[in-house]
């Protein structure tokens, strides 16, 4: 039995748990409910959940962990002549075991006979799987892959029968607590206390878990390339090892990279924040109703284009704009003059990821706007200041703290950009301060060192590692900041 009708059948039997809970608990005090400890909904939930979620814990913990004792009992039991190649070989001849399994699968769903089957039979199945075997392979991979298909088989069956089992004992152990004493809505309200803690630990689990794993791939990055040379280097060249010179293992400078993120994302928020401050300044303060329940979710329909066609737009659009314009300026102020604006350049992508922004700077200061008390306007308006000056003395100040928290948090946003850099500043890792020539970021050059059919056990590919820390600890230091500007601001206000 699958997995989701599994499922299925647990949760049926939860909701038959439910209402037989409420029916039980009504017929325990004669319908008079105001005896009952708690509301019968509360009883029939309290079955829901014994009769639910441990089976659904346990069939979760038995899909993890039968696949992976299945491969090891099947690995152990391959030839003697298998353990004797390379780890990736290994893999490799398990990896087409595993296919082999799927394609003797696929036969049986078709009630095609696969007693007999040989290798040579799954070929064409093997190759929509984009699996493809040179000559008729081994002959202990059938073995191996049937051997595999039956101890799946069984697994499952194991686990309906387990899964199923425990729910109808939770269903009939919850049903047999029902009293009109039982604490029923204590018991439901700490299970779902209990869920809220776990689905809040989720978040905080992932973030150990990224950096744990960045972690311990940047170690080794490091030791074979020392911190002061990629901290403070100033050329990235990462030349990849060749036959004949193995020890090129190149330069990689994280200087060049870092100016160029850090300058893209400056420029961006040149154009970003003034904009987008001053238009949750008007739709706050000045525009009317009807402008302004048109004119927000207009301005906010920037923030769902996906980042891709704002590097097309920068790509097709706005840099040929940029360079053909330089070269009209070019040509005025000299005859025969040549564009001094590069189509890919930091401009480029700074101006396009500002309007990217723009919504993000809106909307935020715009809601950290409106949530200033009326109270302060009316009273700046009654002591005869303007609706300017009150803007300028009361409002900006009261909201600065918030305000300076979403840039710092669209600041963020800017750096972990990617789409729009590799298509709109290119990919030259370079020093200079001059906007209209090509830089790159972080980002991008992780994506690079991480493209194409790559190991991880080469300076080369763990650098990408390495750039993520880098970047995550920038960005991470940025919302602190924020967080710490917000209470520092607000504390002096209040």
């Amino acid at each position: 039995m699958s997995l989701s009708a599994i499922i299925l059948v647990v949760v049926v039997l939860g909701v038959i748990g439910w209402f037989v809970g409420v029916s039980r608990s009504k017929s325990l005090v004669a319908g008079n409910v105001s005896q009952l400890h708690s509301r019968p909904t509360y009883y029939g939930s309290y079955i829901f959940v014994w009769a639910v979620l441990p089976a659904i814990f346990v069939a979760a913990i038995w899909s993890i962990a039968s696949p992976i004792y299945v491969d090891n009992q099947v690995r152990g039991h391959l030839p003697a002549e298998v353990f004797s190649q390379e780890q990736a070989q290994q893999n490799l001849s398990m990896n087409i075991v595993q296919s082999i399994a799927r394609g003797l699968n696929t036969l049986s769903s078709e009630n095609r006979p696969a007693d007999d089957v040989t290798i040579e039979d799954l070929k064409p199945i093997l190759a929509e799987q984009g699996v493809a075997i040179a000559g008729s392979g081994e002959t202990y991979m059938i073995t191996s892959a049937r051997q595999m298909n039956s101890m799946t088989r069984s697994s499952e069956t194991m686990r309906a029968v387990v899964v199923i089992a425990l729910s109808l004992i939770g269903f009939v152990l919850a049903y047999m607590q029902i009293t009109a004493k039982l604490r029923a809505r204590n018991k439901v309200e700490g299970v779902v206390t209990g869920a809220l803690i776990v689905a809040s630990s989720i978040a905080i689990l992932t973030t150990v878990g990224i950096v744990f794993s960045m972690l311990s791939e940047t170690t080794r990055f490091f030791s074979s390339v020392p911190m002061t040379d990629f901290f403070f280097g100033a050329v990235w060249d990462p030349r990849f090892a060749n036959a004949s010179d193995p020890n090129a293992a190149g330069q990689f400078g994280l200087i060049p990279l870092l100016a160029g993120t850090l300058y893209i994302a400056f420029v961006a928020m040149l154009v970003a924040v003034p904009v987008g401050l001053f238009s949750a300044i008007y739709m706050a303060e000045y525009a009317g109703p009807k402008l302004r329940s048109v004119a927000k979710p207009l301005l906010e329909v920037l923030a769902g284009i996906p980042t891709i066609v704002y590097g097309f737009f920068a790509l097709v659009t706005v840099g040929p704009f940029l360079r053909d314009l330089s070269a009209q300026i070019s040509g005025i102020v000299s005859d025969g003059g040549s564009s001094f604006i590069q189509a890919q350049s930091v401009l480029t992508a700074g101006f396009v990821m500002g309007i990217m922004l723009i919504p993000f700077v809106s909307s935020l200061s715009d809601d950290i706007i409106t949530q200033v008390p009326g109270s302060m306007r009316d009273g700046s308006l009654g002591l005869g200041a303007t609706r300017s000056e009150t803007v300028r003395k009361v409002i900006l100040p009261a909201a600065l703290p918030g305000v300076v928290g979403a840039l710092l948090l669209t600041a963020s946003r800017a750096i972990g950009e990617t789409m729009i850099v590799v298509l709109a500043a290119g990919v030259a890792a370079r020093l200079t301060i001059n906007p209209f020539e090509p830089m790159t970021t972080v980002t991008v050059k992780i994506v690079s060192q991480l493209t194409g059919d790559l190991e991880f056990n080469s300076p080369q590919t763990l650098v990408a590692f390495a750039l993520g820390l880098t970047l995550f600890f920038i960005t991470l230091a940025l919302n602190v900041y924020a967080l710490y500007i917000v209470r520092k601001y607000r504390e002096q206000y209040e």
